[in-house]
């Protein structure tokens, strides 16, 4: 397929500087939606989000990638001119990212326009002389972003319309960051040399998760007690696996909601997310002798939001008998459905029954979490995929998809250049046929689509990418 798009995921490395990360600061009053829209930039929902002002108060940093390249992002609480107490607190904070940025992100509600508070943050934002994006959040629909046209009067430029809640004007967006930044984001650079690879041991309390630390440990590495919740804080330990080292942390059970959760529950809660976002990959255990319970579904949720690869080990599987297998195998077909491509291994941490299978799973999804499809070979699969299986005709035409490329890895992200939004079954489709083709087993994946701008009414399309 000849493209009007650039093969953007396959830079030469050489040709560019490997400097350190650029960082993106995303400011703005309180409850615009910058936490929103730092969880579109890093393709997965890590920063706290609620309806609530205020949520946000220091600089929490998080590793992007867009195109090839990797940069920070920068989330800050709600600034305010004349704030006082906490509040003054939480607006230094924002002050302080926007003077060691890079590149600010100014984002705006569309929906309420400019207000005096985003008219003192402007004239501070430009006493920075940093570069500033204006953005214009929560662009729903057309009528609000016609409605963001009014943003013109901040003198920041123009306004760039999203809707981070849908993704709307996203990669647009992307695509300004890096053109805006001093010096070129760095490649994103596979081979470089790290460490132990890094495991989150997570699930409900009393799976058996210290068990099995201390047996692949073969030592008492953890505290072990029938007692569910023996474990608060995460333990680090360095634990040699199938002849190689690995980084294991076992991590607090959790029993509720972290915004349910109250004391010393709620600061575990938040530190077992915080070893699942650290990790590279986690193996969920659960209770294989007891049904699929909504905590365990939970934790499932919080790896694959994480983009973690995943592993769910089935523990305490000496204590299964048939009439329980077969149970557990309907569980799985009922449960854990929107998850098939998850690895799967059968374990007792008690007797030691197939530990040494663990090893292996976990090799696997992290070679799936870090592969990357070459861009002729994915074009090539995916133009016999549209022209076995198109786009539905609807309201009289049809979408095309013209190009995709893979935007990045850990976990693979792929996005594909279309005259048009697609159907979301289409899409889906499109992620479980990339599936079928290329594997990715025991990693998450996301397909998102870029529809091609138009140049004017009735004109030829013009490429954005």
């Amino acid at each position: 397929m000849t493209s009007p798009y650039p093969e953007v995921s396959d830079v030469d490395a050489d040709a560019i500087d490997t400097g350190p990360v650029p960082v993106v600061a995303v400011v703005g009053r309180p409850n615009v939606g910058k936490s929103t829209l730092v969880n579109r930039i890093i393709g997965r929902r890590q920063a706290v989000v609620e309806d609530t002002p205020g949520v946000t108060r220091d600089r929490v940093p998080y590793d992007a990638q867009w195109n090839g390249r990797q940069f920070t992002v920068v989330d800050t609480g709600g600034w305010e001119p004349d704030a006082r107490d906490r509040a003054k607190a939480i607006a230094m904070q924002a002050e302080i990212a926007v003077q060691t940025a890079d590149v600010v992100l100014f984002v705006v509600d569309a929906m309420v326009g400019s207000t005096d508070v985003d008219e003192a943050a402007v004239r501070m934002l430009r006493r920075s002389n940093k570069p500033v994006i204006l953005v214009a959040n929560k662009a729903d629909n057309n009528a609000i972003e016609m409605e963001a046209v009014s943003l013109w009067t901040l003198g920041l430029g123009e306004p760039q319309v999203v809707s981070a809640l849908h993704g709307r004007g996203s990669g647009d967006l992307l695509d300004l960051i890096l053109a805006a930044m001093p010096e070129p984001a760095p490649p994103i650079d596979d081979d470089a040399p790290r460490g132990p690879r890094r495991v989150a041991l997570v699930g409900r309390p009393n799976v058996g998760k210290s068990s099995l630390l201390n047996k692949l440990a073969k030592e008492e590495r953890a505290v072990v007690d029938s007692v569910a919740g023996t474990t608060v804080d995460p333990v680090d330990s360095l634990v040699g696996i199938g002849g190689e080292t690995w980084q294991l942390v076992d991590t607090a059970g959790l029993r509720k909601r972290v915004s349910h959760a109250s004391g010393t529950e709620y600061y575990a809660s938040l530190r077992t997310a915080g070893a699942i976002e650290a990790a590279e990959v986690a193996a969920v255990l659960l209770d294989a002798s007891e049904p699929i319970s909504e905590q365990d579904q939970r934790i499932l949720t919080m790896v694959v939001e994480a983009g973690r690869a995943l592993v769910i080990a089935f523990n305490k599987w000496d204590l299964v008998d048939d009439d329980r297998r077969y149970q557990l195998e309907k569980e799985i077909d009922r449960e854990l459905k929107r998850i098939p491509w998850a690895i799967r291994v059968n374990i007792s941490a008690k007797t030691g029954r197939a530990v040494d299978k663990l090893a292996p799973a976990l090799r696997k999804a992290l070679a799936s979490w870090e592969a990357r499809v070459p861009t002729g070979q994915l074009n090539q699969w995916l133009t016999a995929l549209v022209q076995e299986t198109p786009h539905p005709v609807r309201g009289g035409r049809a979408p095309r998809v013209l190009f995709a490329t893979q935007a990045g890895t850990r976990p693979p992200r792929f996005v594909l250049f279309t005259t048009g939004l697609l159907d979301p079954g289409y899409q889906r489709f499109v992620e479980r046929k990339l599936r079928e083709e290329f594997g990715f087993e025991g990693s998450p994946i996301s397909v998102t689509v870029k529809p091609r701008k138009k140049t004017g009414p009735g004109g030829r399309g013009k490429a954005h990418g």
